[in-house]
């Protein structure tokens, strides 16, 4: 295994459970299409950190992006709650919405300009070790985005182990969280705010499909396999490691697409869970429903004829 291959590796496993932590709650609370959502609106904050700075580097272009994301989810929190829009709903009217109105920005100002939002919308995680951080003494730090994943996943650990009770509460009974005097809609935003922040900063190094892959499948997977959220969020962890060990030798293997490989063992993954879960499999369900055969019968189908 060369260094390239461990660090790609890495970087998979960062995102994956970065987004996968934060997954588990959007998968309880049936909002999972949020980190979808958030890439597609982000694109008119890209045209916008453009008009204002004149720059396509990408530092602007993430600030720019990540600001949008952070109004997506506060746009979509104020339609679910002060207008009662179904939080599916309030997602698609959101996103469709500003990803239009990014796409009118760009081809009414910008056409003529070689806008990169592939920079945010369509990292490649297999690049990641082009782009390093080297200190002033020569020293090659290795990839800028592993501190920067690594960064964000003590960010939501701390986030999530600060705020557990608050946030478990809130998520499964926001109406006993408030009798409580927990603010569940504070945490919401506050949840929101990680959500968006977490997936605008994955987006240059795996791009927006695999961020997507990556909140849903690794916390939908888990939730399949237990009914204790602790344990959730532990299988979600090993989820992550796994997405991202399996889907780099299994683009190696077929040589094909890192991001595209990874996302398609989540998938994997999740339909074994589907299928063979110990409490909530399909196979399992079936087998507890199948009826009882009759005392008489069963006794026929398991007593053997002596041969003599």
């Amino acid at each position: 295994m060369t260094i390239d291959a461990f660090w790609i590796m890495l970087t998979g496993a960062l995102a994956a459970i970065s987004c996968g932590l934060l997954g588990c709650f959007l998968v309880l609370r049936k909002m999972v299409m949020v980190g979808d959502a958030i890439s597609h609106a982000v694109l008119p904050g890209i045209v916008l950190a453009f008009f204002l700075t004149g720059s396509r580097d990408t530092l602007p272009m993430l600030i720019g992006a990540g600001l949008l994301g952070l109004a997506t989810t506060l746009i979509i929190e104020f339609f679910n709650k002060k207008g009662r829009v179904q939080a599916d709903a309030s997602i698609g009217v959101t996103f469709t919405f500003l990803f239009a109105i990014g796409v009118i920005l760009i081809s009414v100002f910008a056409g003529t300009v070689d806008l990169d939002q592939d920079c945010v919308l369509y990292g490649e995680i297999t690049y990641v070790g082009l782009d390093v951080w080297i200190l002033p003494n020569g020293t090659n730090m290795g990839p800028r985005v592993v501190y920067i994943l690594s960064g964000l996943l003590l960010v939501n650990v701390a986030f999530i182990g600060l705020g557990y009770k608050q946030l478990l509460v809130s998520t499964f009974d926001p109406a006993f969280a408030v009798a409580l005097g927990i603010k569940a809609s504070l945490w919401q935003s506050m949840l929101m705010g990680a959500v968006s922040v977490t997936t605008v900063s994955s987006f240059e190094s795996v791009g927006a499909i695999l961020v997507v892959a990556l909140l849903i499948a690794p916390a939908a997977t888990a939730y399949l396999l237990t009914e204790k959220f602790k344990q959730m969020l532990w299988l979600t962890v090993l989820n992550g490691v796994l997405i991202a060990v399996l889907g780099y030798f299994l683009s190696a293997w077929i040589n094909g697409s890192v991001a595209g490989a990874m996302a398609t063992v989540a998938g994997l993954l999740f339909a074994l869970a589907f299928l063979f879960a110990p409490k909530q499999g399909v196979l399992r369900r079936q087998r507890a429903k199948a009826p009882a055969l009759p005392q008489a019968q069963q006794l026929r189908q398991t007593d053997k004829p002596e041969l003599v």
